[in-house]
C-alpha cells in the first residue's frame, strides 16, 4: 500500500511504486502452450513439404513445388516462433529489465524477410514455365495436393489451440494460404488432367505467391510497428490522455507514452500534474483501474507531479503517434 509522499524522495517512490506494481500483471505471460502446439505444427508441416517437393519434381508440377515453398516458409516461422516463445518465457534480468518477450516480434520480422524471397523464387520459375511448358501428371499433381489440404487443415486446428499472439497468428495466415494453395495445385492437377491445359500450373503458381505477398507484406508492417515502439493500433493517445486527465485531482497529462513491450502487451508511461501531493495514491490506483478495464493496459509508469494555479484541465501529449 502507497503511503502519502511527502517531497521529491516520496514522488520517486510513487514513481517507482506504480511502476513495479504493473509490472507484477505484465510478466505472467509464459508460452508452455504455444511451444507444444507450435513444435507439433513444425513436425507435421516439415514433414509434408519434404513430400511435396519429392512429388513436384516427380510429377513435373510447379504448383507442387511453389506450395512446397510456401510450408517450408510456414516451418521457418513455426520455428522461428517456437524458439521465439522459448526465449521470450525466460524471466526479465539486470540485462534485460523488460524481459526477452519482444524475441517474437524480431522472429516475426524475420520470417517476414525470408518470405519476400520466396515470392521472388517461385514468380520467377512461374514465368519461366509460361514462356517454356513442361510435363506435369495431373492424376500425382491431385493425389499429393489432396493430401496436402488435410494436412493444412489439421495444422490450422493444431494452431488454433494455442493462445493468440503476433508470431502465432503471423503463422496461421500462412497455414491458411497453405489450404488456400494445396487447393490451388488440386485444381491446376484437374485441369491438366481433363483438359490438358499445361499454363494453368504456373499462372495458379503465381496466384499462390501472391497469397505469400499478402499475408507477408501485412506481418512486416505489423512486427516493425511494434519494433520501432508505435502505439498500438487498437488504441488513440488522445483518448487514453483524456481518460487519464479526467481522473478527480489531475490537472494535466504530459509526456504520454504507449507502447507494446511485445505484441498484445501494452505499456504506458506519462507524467500527471496533480492539485495535491496527497491524494496521488488514490489517483494512482484509480488510474491503474481504468487503464486496465478500457484499455488492458496493466504495465504503466506514472509520475505525479504538483499542480499549481486553477483553471480547466488540460491535455498536454507529447509523445509517440
Amino acid at each position: 500500500m502507497l503511503r502519502p509522499p511527502a517531497g521529491p524522495r516520496a514522488v520517486a517512490e510513487g514513481h517507482f511504486h506504480a511502476h513495479a506494481g504493473a509490472h507484477r500483471h505484465g510478466d505472467t505471460h509464459a508460452h508452455p502452450t504455444v511451444g507444444r502446439v507450435l513444435g507439433t505444427a513444425l513436425a507435421v508441416t516439415l514433414g509434408y513439404a519434404v513430400v511435396e517437393v519429392v512429388a513436384g519434381f516427380a510429377f513435373g508440377s510447379l504448383a507442387l513445388v511453389s506450395d512446397a515453398g510456401h510450408m517450408v516458409s510456414d516451418a521457418m516461422a513455426l520455428g522461428l516462433a517456437w524458439f521465439a516463445a522459448w526465449v521470450s518465457a525466460r524471466p526479465s534480468g539486470a540485462r534485460h529489465s523488460y524481459g526477452l518477450a519482444r524475441a517474437e516480434v524480431i522472429a516475426a520480422f524475420v520470417n517476414g524477410l525470408a518470405l519476400l524471397l520466396v515470392v521472388v523464387l517461385i514468380a520467377v520459375e512461374a514465368i519461366s514455365r509460361l514462356l517454356h511448358t513442361t510435363p506435369v501428371d495431373g492424376i500425382g499433381v491431385m493425389v499429393v495436393a489432396f493430401v496436402g489440404l488435410l494436412l493444412n487443415l489439421a495444422v490450422v486446428l493444431i494452431l488454433s489451440r494455442g493462445e493468440r499472439g503476433l508470431n502465432l497468428r503471423a503463422v496461421m495466415l500462412h497455414v491458411v494460404a497453405d489450404v488456400v494453395g494445396s487447393v490451388a495445385a488440386l485444381a491446376s492437377g484437374a485441369v491438366i488432367y481433363f483438359t490438358g491445359w499445361k499454363p494453368v500450373d504456373p499462372i495458379l503458381s503465381l496466384v499462390i505467391a501472391l497469397l505469400i505477398l499478402g499475408s507477408t507484406v501485412q506481418l512486416l508492417r505489423e512486427a516493425l510497428h511494434v519494433l520501432m515502439e508505435g502505439v498500438p493500433r487498437s488504441m488513440r493517445l488522445e483518448e487514453v490522455g483524456r481518460v487519464l486527465a479526467g481522473i478527480e485531482g489531475v490537472r494535466s497529462v504530459h509526456d504520454l507514452h504507449i507502447w507494446d513491450i511485445s505484441a498484445g502487451r501494452p505499456a504506458l508511461s506519462a507524467h500527471m500534474n496533480v492539485s495535491d501531493l496527497a491524494a496521488w495514491p488514490a489517483i494512482l490506483e484509480q488510474a491503474r483501474q481504468l487503464l486496465h478495464r478500457r484499455f488492458g493496459i496493466d504495465h504503466i509508469t506514472l509520475q505525479p507531479e504538483v499542480g499549481a494555479g486553477s483553471g480547466p484541465k488540460v491535455i498536454k501529449i507529447l509523445g509517440r503517434t
